[in-house]
């Protein structure tokens, strides 16, 4: 059955679906209607032995069914009288075979192609008087109510077919439903043989008008609005559905046929009928009543003037997820009309049964709830009642879902809680923004919402709220102080990060986070949180990991690197001579100070031998002495660390640790911070450190989880050190002089 859908929602958007099933759901209605009696045909009439129903195809027992039919009507027609009682009694057993030949779906296009619609559509109108009137109140059975009833079946189960839809209701069907409907509406009387006809005639018209704007229009222009709205206070409880079903069908996007609906007074009785203890009867009303607001802001109003908005919520805690799911989408459609109507919906007691919605196993109920929600969360006062009420956490884990209207109408609803200064510790404490950034979203607007979501916490976390945040990190659960500390790696501004860290041990929760951690997950999440604190540190004072080559009082310049001019040592390697200045030397390193200041044999020497470096590295680090820079190739990187380790070239060393660092890997990894311990690279180190945070889950499934335990617990220390002496830097750093007027 058709329901409404939702628009779009806000500045990120919602998503609402759109569910229209009535064809399949009337199917399965009239399907599961209690089985009459099987006709048994008289001999000489149109029943079929087991042989035949056998061994005879269907389209020849439906050939034959049809002739029956045009021969009992071309027998009444040329008498000018109506219908004897053999001849009714023949109709009736034809056209109920024909239904039960049209339930099979497989039949369906075989019963077309007979001429099943030419025959049919002729026994609408043939015991009809020549002019009903819907507004009387006493009916007359005309004989015919079991054909018109069969004909009707017949009809709509044709109709489920889409191509066949304006072949029926070119051939007049349309003109013989609504004079049906006109001739049995009368609905303060009990129920009477027509009852039937009437509901069958209101599901003919829902299957012809599902998706078909043309025959909508149609329906409304040969008068079927009024008697349907008419039959809705029918004593009879199935026409009573069937009505609200047609009239649910016709009120889908198509706006004459709202206004024709509302101006035909349909209002104060859907209205009654969403009370209703019969869960079909109050389904199909809420069902009406949510197409008709959909798109159409007058009538949205006019309804919710006509008192809908309290049996609506009533139906949130129906016994019928269908229609809680429709009330849930109508309660969001009402929350658009004013600000006054959402804290309305609220203190009416629709948040408690949306937030038990948000935790059924239906994924449209959910989806739904979480759409009101989502729409009443635009009010800073609903925004703290969600969250007081429950509802955070059951909105947070449905961002884990994988349906992705689910998971948008969730972020959206997040978007709006997020908004409430009130809400931001319980988000940050619940776990809200690690749920935020791993979820693994399927729409980009999704995406959109929560990086937006994120970004307004962000801004919101300063002052008080910072210290309500920070007040959480004393309590005594460790997963409350973890999920802090996680949060504000990624929200905290630079100026607070030495409060949160420093201050209140955020650094160590995190450093204790990642070695200690009793999962993987949680170890993961410190890594990450660790990485984005150090990169946050790093891009606030970069000076002290950027590198830098000390300025030494002289540079000989690029023209006397291995010059004999003005040469005053030699040295030799690899049996190659490298002339060289001791003035430059002397001004580079302590290292080479203490070789021609001291009591070493090289003071005095001319020549002095290096046995243990290559020409190529030794060149480049004379070039580096020279001209205070040298460029350090990937290949001859780690050789220059150690030569620049050896001197105590401080810059070349920094130079060398740089790229090293650049070329860092998984392979690597390890390698290459013992390189770092055994040549007192500091920066190195850190860049190991980093790397290591950055590609956690690579490290992690590249080794044995003992080797990966015992890599964080030498690195991880010296990389707290550090982070722990920039944040006090940049904390105590003296502010920046104003831009001058």
């Amino acid at each position: 059955m058709q329901q409404s859908s939702s628009s779009s929602v806000g500045s990120v958007g919602a998503c609402g679906n759109t569910y229209d099933d009535s064809t399949q759901a009337l199917k399965r209605r009239k399907l599961e209607e209690p089985q009459k009696q099987p006709l048994v045909a008289e001999p000489g009439a149109i029943g079929l032995d087991r042989d035949d129903r056998v061994d005879r195809s269907v389209a020849f027992q439906v050939r034959k069914l049809l002739n029956t039919i045009t021969t009992a009507c071309a027998s009444s027609n040329k008498r000018a009288a109506a219908a004897s009682g053999d001849e009714r009694a023949v109709l009736r057993r034809a056209a109920h075979a024909l239904a039960d030949f049209a339930k099979q779906e497989e039949n369906v296009d075989v019963l077309v192609a007979e001429g099943a619609i030419e025959v049919v559509v002729p026994l609408l109108s043939l015991f009809q008087p020549a002019e009903p009137s819907y507004l009387e109140y006493v009916v007359t059975s005309t004989g015919g109510e079991e054909i018109e009833k069969e004909a009707c079946f017949v009809l709509g189960l044709l109709a489920i077919k889409a191509e066949h839809q304006h072949a029926i209701a070119d051939k007049g069907a349309l003109q013989g439903l609504v004079g049906l409907l006109k001739q049995h509406v009368p609905s303060r009387c009990p129920p009477g043989p027509g009852a039937s006809v009437a509901r069958r005639a209101a599901d003919a018209i829902t299957n012809l008008a599902h998706e078909n704007v043309g025959i909508k229009c149609r329906v409304r222009s040969e008068g079927g609005v009024p008697p349907l709205v008419a039959l809705l206070e029918s004593f009879d409880a199935k026409v009573q559905r069937a009505a609200a079903g047609a009239l649910r069908t016709l009120a889908f996007k198509n706006e004459e046929n709202k206004n024709m609906i509302v101006e035909c007074n349909a209002l104060p009785t859907l209205i009654q009928m969403l009370r209703s203890a019969d869960m079909g009867i109050h389904y199909e009303a809420v069902g009406v009543i949510g197409n008709l607001v959909h798109s159409s802001q007058h009538i949205k109003k006019t309804v919710l003037q006509e008192g809908a908005l309290q049996p609506v919520i009533g139906l949130l805690s129906s016994k019928c997820a269908e229609s809680q799911r429709e009330a849930a989408l109508l309660l969001g459609q009402f929350a658009t009309t004013t600000d006054d109507y959402k804290a309305k919906i609220v203190q009416r007691g629709a948040v408690p049964p949306l937030i038990l919605m948000l935790g059924q196993g239906d994924v449209q109920l959910k989806e739904m709830a979480a759409f009101a929600l989502g729409r009443l969360a635009q009010n800073a006062d609903n925004q703290a009642g969600v969250v007081e009420a429950g509802g955070l956490r059951p909105l947070l884990e449905l961002l884990e879902s994988r349906n992705g209207n689910l998971q948008h109408n969730a972020a959206f609803a997040l978007y709006g809680l997020a908004d409430n200064e009130d809400n931001v510790a319980d988000i940050v404490r619940d776990g809200g923004v690690q749920r935020l950034q791993q979820a693994e979203l399927i729409v980009q607007a999704s995406k959109d919402c929560v990086q937006k979501t994120i970004k307004r916490l962000e801004e919101k976390i300063t002052g008080k709220v910072l210290h309500q945040i920070l007040y959480t990190m004393y309590s005594s659960e460790r997963v409350i102080q973890q999920r802090v500390a996680t949060a504000l790696t990624r929200l905290a501004h630079s100026n607070d990060l030495k409060q949160a860290f420093v201050d209140r041990r955020g650094l160590q929760i995190l450093v204790e986070m990642l070695i200690e951690g009793k999962t993987p997950t949680l170890q993961a999440e410190a890594a990450a949180a660790l990485y984005e604190l150090a990169d946050k540190a790093n891009a606030t004072a970069p000076q002290d990991f950027t590198p830098s080559v000390p300025q030494p009082p002289v540079y000989l310049g690029q023209q006397y690197v291995n010059n004999p001019t003005l040469s005053d040592v030699t040295f030799v390697i690899e049996d190659r001579k490298f002339f060289a200045h001791r003035i430059a030397l002397l001004a580079s390193s302590d290292a080479f100070r203490a070789m021609f200041e001291g009591t070493f044999r090289e003071k005095a020497a001319t020549e002095i031998p290096i046995p243990n470096i290559r020409y190529e590295v030794f060149e480049r680090m004379m070039h580096c002495i020279y001209t205070g820079s040298v460029e350090v190739p990937d290949e001859l990187a780690q050789e220059l660390l150690q030569a620049a380790d050896q001197y105590m070239l401080d810059g070349l060393k920094r130079l060398a640790e740089a790229t090293i660092g650049r070329g860092l890997t998984v392979a690597s990894l390890l390698h290459i911070h013992e390189l770092a311990d055994d040549y007192t690279a500091p920066q190195l180190a850190h860049s190991c450190a980093m790397y290591s945070l950055h590609h956690y889950k690579e490290v992690v499934e590249a080794m044995p989880a003992e080797e990966v335990d015992k890599l964080m617990r030498r690195m991880v220390p010296m990389l707290s050190d550090s982070l722990t002496r920039t944040l006090v830097a940049v904390h105590t750093a003296p502010a920046a002089p104003p831009a001058p007027s």
